[in-house]
């Protein structure tokens, strides 16, 4: 009985202004507007995260440079209560000797160093590597925590009810977008069971949280990330029939709920969480984080960087959040022109990509209803498609330099920055056919390299920038080119990256992350942490690649 009152305080507490997460936005030029519905009862009782358990002892650990990656302390499992253990380190820190890596190390479970636990047969070949790492990668339902378990509700990584895939190296819980691009892999492989699993997962954390986090982990409940999971309900429904658009249907419009949560109050000009009412009065979306406090997982470098900005703290990183929840982390695509991190601005930015993914699921609502017979609401979803595609195609699309650019909706300019990006509108069928021509010119002429596409044109020490490229970018250009009819492109695209990811896995018995294309012997650099192996993403577009190339 003590600890369900206990479990019940916790609950109270998890929703109160503690130190460390903000509850209320910044004063920036957004506007606040009440939520259209209320959000989901379960949403209100969000569990604590580690800066919210271990207060002094969260910042001390993490800015003291215990351990090399920030995100090691807040994946680890407290072996105490967090009572029992700060009242044994305020005991404890002034003591002479004191080692704060060994009162950690006492206190806490550290998780595994990751990296994928095996070492690879090059001589068995790609193919028989794929198979395997679908083994590797899977790890078992993490269901919710027998009652008699006193600790369950301190540790940081979050119950699902079904198996999963993680993307390998420090990567050790699931991942929003990251999960589609691994899903098409396992749709090439036949595994139709884990894919249903995985789908089923997401709608769970949806019905949890009232949307799908960053990741099944309590520091990612304050943000998204790019929204796939109609894209996965449509892969899973080509696999099973369309049986399971309505299996799906309440959960993709729980989803959609989130992203337009405080539409309706919106003046024009103005911009609330995650959306935006532009002048004329159309609405679009942007990404955003209700946090404005360093992310817990990468605690000590957001406080270093904030010294560097000249914004605000607490606007500098609610724009360091945002540009987190947007999976491109970090990029120019973000900053002012020819500026660096400190002057990012990403909930400044209406991205086209992200817009496109809220196209296709009000599209996939929309087809969801008409398979429920609710004929005024699919009418409903495909109008607000409709608008949508058009407000988003004004603002976006750069005559001039034949592309889709972002949005910066306070300035009221579009972006001069050039990404990959700019192929979402080909791959979600946005875009007429004449600038679909116009953008696969500008891809031959200026992204294309030996190994693939550039992930921008700028060459910085950012991970999402040229000369790095990424797994589910190249999917997607080359699927917006097949779509668009311009296949020798399309097949130029895949076959460079594919022999590119065959070249490292000969020379080193690895898939990466991500991938340097201009420079063939470089490895990949930039970004927070060193490059990681595994890698769910590019294991599943490169199946995916390798099985269309076959049937071509």
């Amino acid at each position: 009985m003590l600890h369900r009152y206990f479990c019940y305080f916790l609950g109270l507490l998890a929703a109160l202004p503690l130190p460390g997460i903000a509850q209320t936005e910044p004063a920036a030029p957004t506007v606040t507007a009440k939520p259209t519905t209320p959000p989901p009862p379960a949403a209100l009782a969000k569990p604590a995260s580690p800066r919210q358990l271990f207060p002094g002892l969260f910042e001390a650990v993490q800015l003291g440079g215990v351990f090399a990656d920030g995100k090691t302390f807040v994946d680890a499992a407290p072996k105490q209560s967090p009572a029992v253990i700060l009242a044994a380190w305020r005991l404890e820190k002034s003591k002479p000797g004191f080692q704060l890596k060994e009162f950690v190390t006492a206190h806490f479970e550290l998780p595994a160093d990751g990296g994928v636990p095996f070492k690879s047969n090059v001589q068995a070949g790609l193919q028989r590597h794929l198979d395997t790492l679908w083994t590797v990668l899977a790890r078992p339902a993490a269901p919710a925590a027998d009652p008699t378990d006193s600790l369950a509700a301190f540790r940081s990584l979050l119950p699902l009810p079904k198996p999963y895939l993680v993307p390998g190296g420090r990567f050790r819980e699931v991942y929003y977008w990251d999960s589609y691009f691994t899903m098409l892999g396992l749709s090439e492989a036949g595994k139709g069971q884990l894919l249903k699993d995985i789908t089923d997962n997401f709608a769970f954390l949806i019905s949890r949280y009232g949307f799908i986090p960053n990741g099944n982990r309590t520091y990612y409940l304050t943000r998204s990330q790019p929204p796939f999971f109609a894209s996965m309900v449509t892969l899973l429904a080509q696999d099973r029939g369309n049986g399971e658009l309505l299996r799906y249907r309440a959960a993709l419009e729980a989803e959609y709920r989130y992203w337009m949560q405080g539409a309706e109050q919106l003046k024009p000009g103005t911009a609330a969480r995650r959306v935006v009412r532009l002048p004329n009065g159309a609405v679009l979306n942007r990404y955003w984080d209700d946090s404005d406090q360093p992310r817990e997982e990468s605690y000590a470098k957001d406080v270093e960087a904030a010294k560097g900005s000249k914004q605000p703290p607490a606007q500098f990183y609610r724009h360091v959040r945002a540009a987190a929840a947007s999976g491109w982390d970090f990029s120019s695509r973000w900053f002012k022109p020819g500026g660096g991190l400190g002057t990012i601005q990403t909930t400044n930015i209406v991205p086209v990509d992200l817009n496109c993914l809220l196209y296709n699921l009000e599209m996939t609502i929309a087809e969801a209803s008409r398979a429920a017979g609710l004929s005024a609401q699919a009418r409903l979803f495909t109008t607000k498609a409709t608008q949508r595609k058009a407000a988003l195609l004004a603002l976006s699309w750069d005559t001039k330099a034949g592309w889709f650019q972002d949005y910066n909706w306070l300035l009221r300019q579009r972006s001069t920055v050039r990404t990959l990006a700019g192929v979402f509108p080909l791959a979600f069928g946005l875009a007429s056919s004449a600038q679909a021509t116009r953008v696969g010119a500008v891809l031959k002429t200026s992204f294309l390299k030996s190994g693939g596409l550039v992930t921008t044109l700028s060459e910085t020490a950012q991970q999402w920038d040229a000369p790095n490229a990424w797994a589910p970018l190249q999917y997607l250009a080359v699927e917006g080119l097949t779509r668009y009819k311009q296949i020798a492109l399309a097949d130029t695209v895949a076959r460079r990256w594919v022999s590119l990811n065959q070249r490292v896995f000969t020379q080193t018995g690895q898939l990466l992350e991500k991938y340097d294309v201009v420079h063939p012997n470089r490895r990949a650099g930039g970004g927070e942490y060193p490059l990681q192996d595994g890698f769910g993403w590019t294991n599943g577009v490169l199946l995916r690649l390798l099985n269309r190339a076959k049937v071509e």
